[in-house]
């Protein structure tokens, strides 16, 4: 295996895993508070906005990840 292919995946995984957290502190933050429906609504929002930034990433890494093999 090639050594960039190991540290794009290594990468990829990484910013997935951050991405990740921050999808579910919010989701787990909007279960046990109490929450008005205007920060329900921008928190609702950025889940769906965090949930497309990783499907990017994926995205983008199918992509690139042929060219190294």
């Amino acid at each position: 295996m090639n050594l960039e292919f190991i540290g794009l995946t290594l990468d990829v995984i990484g910013k997935i895993m951050i991405s990740y957290t921050a999808v579910m502190i919010h989701y787990r933050f909007w279960q046990e508070h109490q929450v008005d429906e205007k920060v329900f609504t921008e928190m609702k929002r950025e889940r769906y906005i965090g949930i497309a930034g990783i499907t990017l990433i994926i995205l983008g890494y199918l992509l690139q990840a042929p060219s190294l093999l």
